[in-house]
């Protein structure tokens, strides 16, 4: 590769780790490989997998399909692009509601409308926290433990290309739940070319979203720096009553070479939420006779409901310099230093449950505050403060050598948060503090605690990962990669009241793991190629495990995972298809009891395995004038595996996924219409019985499946584009998740929120 192509590549925003090291699958028929487009910075927008490391052959089913797969893919996966994100969904739409057209892809949540509330995924089953979001590389989630809030950090317009693989990855693979799987977000991609882009929403529950885009193109004077500027702003009543939702993101990027061979990222991105809704939020099904499926909040300054009574206030950031270099022929370094924060201060009433659930008398017994320590009870509206705040820094270096027949990458991560937590019971009357705790002391000091206090609470992690991979090229087509990492992860509390047992606290907890993996893509011919992988996977215990008078009796350990999957990838002129087999075995999983001990408390361990298995595919058929019919799908089998035990299958993990539809892309045109199905589910989870009759098996808590259509259409007229979605096309209500309360009538359910339309205009000049 010479020093232009080099030059220009580094331009257009393409890693050097999938350019100048690009001795790829695809690579070993060079002479008459279709071209790829690996992070193409076209003006127009139609790359791939812009942004990413990732090669996609650009056939005609390629660029027209919603999800597609690389031919160096080695392990199953779904690549999402920009054109898709901005074509076919709603420009509200949060990262989950990107991912969702994958196959194995399930979410729930977003109760309020796309975006206006947060959802969580689930992948082959696994839940949230169970497997790794990242953007740039850099995984991130809250510091508790590795969940995600999907509408907090990085709304669409701050994505490029998302891609979701189906496993742990290689060794290169960062990030603290490396076994359920990888959502990768990408940023937005600079551009050769100058231009700017404001667009205007307006839909249903007097949803307005206003955004701009500018690109600044190559600067000549400042050696062809390319910077790309967004801002977003939204606000909307919501779905649910008394729910309205505004937000605000502003995110930056400055592409900077660094002469022929070197280029210099640095990134910024701020996102500020305001919403009103229950800190414990859903609908039980009292409420929902009485008032409807999105009831949430009324207007009743006596309730616990009371809209000005629960609210939330967000503020997100994440900042990246990135630092990329061709140090000989041949080698590369990358070094990746970043920093993120989450704050989030929030005022809830206790129980939004009881409001047209409980009886008059049951509500006046709960409606009580204790105004002075160890005084009465008198009417109040009892409800708390609370904030999760943190600041996470981290760095990421890796160095590749490649010696022709193969190459070696190794690399580090570490990484280090600092974590506020507190609640604090209050009378929402008043905002004056509540004393309603139990009476606790300090075992050392003997120390009261105040009675208003739930806990009050730092928290720590350090960690680090070392990995590295030896990739192997043995024969034209074939590349072959051991991978080893290994984990070492701690967490620590420096509390004045820790959470649950209400008093001062110092614990730590160091655990470690060592992790081989291993890979292997053959290139059958220049359109076919078969994958192969063996991955082990881990993930830390969450801090809740030092919320316990006595950790040391826990002998909670990481869970692990051994993965096993394979599957072939076929890129042709017309069709485009993969499909994958995978099998999981989940062990360790984490569960606590109360012992019988007198003064022991919680005590957690390790009891439980999880199989996961199943076969997944995607598929388009690309038709002349850009049309193209895509479908794909999953059957997923998730289900303890404990001895003596009925096998179950596990909660919130759907049996089967499926979505179809038909895309149109033809000159002015653009049009969709897509549905995505989520299979039948259960939202308990299974008891360990040997016996079937508990509440697992009830009908109560079974879903039969629900289903998700969105119909978009655009037309391009100069330098404006007009068009609109309908949203939930056939106006599906059903169920999606349920949370369990005390007793069934308090029971908390989440629907779908019905069809919703929405209509926009962009201009482009």
């Amino acid at each position: 590769m010479t020093d232009v192509t080099i030059a220009r590549a580094l331009r257009a925003g393409t890693s050097a780790l999938a350019l100048v090291l690009g001795m790829t699958a695809t690579a070993a028929f060079a002479s008459d490989a279709p071209a790829t487009a690996a992070a193409s910075s076209d003006a127009d927008g139609t790359g791939i997998a812009e942004g990413s490391n990732i090669e996609v052959t650009a056939t005609r089913p390629n660029t027209l399909a919603p999800v597609t797969a690389s031919l160096q893919a080695t392990q199953p996966q779904s690549i999402v692009s920009r054109s898709f994100i901005e074509d076919s969904l709603p420009a509200t739409a949060d990262f989950n509601q990107i991912a969702l057209i994958s196959p194995s892809v399930s979410i729930s949540g977003n109760a309020n409308g796309s975006g206006l509330s947060e959802s969580k995924a689930q992948i082959r089953g696994f839940q949230d926290g169970e497997f790794n979001i990242t953007y740039d590389g850099v995984p991130f989630g809250d510091t508790n433990d590795p969940s995600h809030h999907s509408n907090t950090f990085f709304p669409s317009n701050t994505i490029e290309t998302l891609v979701v693989d189906r496993g742990p990855g290689n060794a290169s693979q960062l990030g603290q739940a490396t076994f359920g799987g990888n959502m990768n977000l990408f940023s937005r991609a600079t551009r050769d070319d100058a231009g700017i882009e404001v667009k205007g929403t307006y839909g249903s529950w007097n949803t307005y979203l206003l955004r701009a885009l500018a690109q600044s193109g190559a600067i000549d004077r400042l050696g062809g720096t390319e910077v790309v500027l967004s801002a977003q702003h939204v606000a909307s009543d919501g779905a649910r009553t008394y729910s309205p939702f505004h937000s605000n993101n502003v995110f930056g990027k400055v592409a900077i070479p660094i002469g022929p061979d070197a280029k210099l990222t640095l990134l910024a991105t701020y996102n500020e939420n305001s919403f009103n809704q229950p800190d414990n939020d859903g609908v039980t099904l009292s409420q929902v006779a009485q008032y409807g499926k999105y009831f949430s909040l009324n207007d009743d300054p006596g309730s616990q409901n009371y809209y000005k009574y629960n609210h939330t206030h967000k503020t997100t950031d994440f900042e990246l310099v990135k630092f990329e270099a061709n140090i000989a022929p041949g080698s590369t370094f990358e070094n990746r230093a970043y920093t993120y924060s989450y704050d989030n201060e929030t005022l809830s009433g206790n129980d939004p449950t009881l409001y047209a659930t409980a009886t008059p008398a049951q509500i006046a017994a709960a409606n009580v505050v204790t105004l002075t320590p160890g005084g009465k009870a008198v009417a109040g509206v009892p409800g708390y403060t609370k904030t999760n705040k943190y600041r996470v820094f981290g760095d990421i270096a890796k160095a590749r050598l490649d010696f022709g027949f193969g190459s070696l990458t190794a690399g580090t991560w570490i990484e280090w948060s600092n974590t506020y937590r507190q609640q604090r019971d209050v009378n929402l009357l008043t905002g004056a503090p509540n004393y309603v705790e139990k009476a606790v002391t300090d075992p050392d000091t003997g120390a009261a605690t105040p009675r208003n206090i739930k806990f009050d609470q730092h928290s720590h992690t350090n960690q680090a990962e070392e990995f590295v991979e030896l990739e192997l090229r043995p024969l034209p087509g074939l590349t072959i990669t051991p991978g080893y990492k290994h984990v070492d992860f701690t967490r620590q509390i420096d509390a004045d009241y820790n959470q649950t047992t209400r008093y001062a606290q110092q614990l730590s907890s160091t655990y470690s793991a060592d992790l081989p993996f291993a890979t292997v893509n053959y290139a059958v011919t220049k359109q076919v190629a078969v994958y192969a992988q063996y991955a082990r996977g881990f993930l830390a215990p969450p801090l809740s495990v030092l919320y316990v008078a006595n950790p040391q009796l826990s002998t909670v350990a990481p869970e692990r995972s051994t993965n096993y999957q394979a599957g072939v990838v076929y890129h042709g002129r017309s069709l485009s298809f993969d499909a994958d087999v995978y099998k999981i075995d989940f062990s360790n999983k984490f569960a606590s009891f109360t012992s019988t001990v007198p003064g022991e408390g919680t005590v957690f361990i390790n009891q439980g395995a999880v199989q996961y298995k199943g076969v997944e595919g995607q598929i388009t058929y690309a038709f002349p004038m850009g049309i193209a019919v895509f479908a794909n799908g999953s059957r997923n089998y998730a289900k303890t595996d404990n001895p003596g035990v009925i096998r179950q299958q596990v909660a919130k993990a759907p049996e089967w996924t499926a979505a179809g539809g038909v895309l149109v892309k033809s000159g002015p045109v653009r049009f969709s219409l897509i549905d995505k199905w989520v299979g039948k589910q259960f939202f308990v989870s299974p008891t360990g019985s040997t016996v079937a009759g508990n509440a697992y098996d009830s009908p109560v808590y079974q879903s039969p499946g629900y289903n998700t259509a969105i119909l978009s259409a655009r037309y391009e007229i100069g330098p404006f584009q007009i068009g609109g979605e309908i949203e939930n096309l056939f106006n599906s209500k059903r169920v999606t998740s349920i949370t369990t309360g005390k007793t069934a009538p308090f029971d908390q359910y989440f629907y779908q929120t019905g069809r919703a339309f929405t209509a926009d205009v962009t201009m482009r000049f």
